[in-house]
This record gives C-alpha cells, sequence and structure tokens, in this order.
C-alpha cells in the first residue's frame, strides 16, 4: 500500500469509520428501530441520521479550511455539535 501514502491520521479517520459503521450494524440488529419524524418533516432512521452526520461534517471542515485559518480542532468541535443536534432532532 505504499502508492496510496498511508500516514497514521488516514487509518485512523478509516478505522473509526468501519468501527462507527460496525456498531450501528449492531444496533440495527439487537435494538431494531422504528423512523421517527424529525424537524426535516421526514422519516428518518439511525443510519439516515448517521449520513446526514458524516455529510454535513464533510461541508463543515471544508468550509473551515476555506475560510478560516483556525486549527481543525475547532472544526472538530462545531462538527460534535452538530453530531449531537442531528441524533436529537433530525
Amino acid at each position: 500500500m505504499d502508492w496510496m501514502a498511508w500516514t497514521w491520521q488516514t487509518a485512523t479517520f478509516f478505522a473509526i469509520i468501519a468501527a462507527t459503521l460496525v456498531t450501528f450494524t449492531v444496533l440495527a440488529i439487537k435494538y431494531p428501530e422504528t423512523p421517527r419524524m424529525g424537524i426535516l418533516r421526514m422519516e428518518t432512521t439511525r443510519g439516515d441520521r448517521l449520513f446526514i452526520t458524516l455529510l454535513g461534517s464533510a461541508f463543515i471542515n471544508l468550509a473551515w479550511l476555506g475560510l478560516l485559518s483556525n486549527p481543525q480542532w475547532g472544526a472538530l468541535i462545531v462538527c460534535f455539535a452538530y453530531a449531537l443536534a442531528v441524533f436529537r432532532w433530525v
């Protein structure tokens, strides 16, 4: 895998994403869910909210890189707050 220039940060990112997907799969099997209606006025499941969170976090990080010169840790804090809001109200 030398051609991919893996760093420990990249490997950690993909490991966390894989662990999250496995965790959500186990949760879906162990605790089946029913879709719920949130502020978007559409039914969402746990997986839908995870997808919305990941997509929104990508845009938050891109905007942070493009518009601000602050360290990326600030974007991580914003992403955590965004994730909490999505899982609570969407």
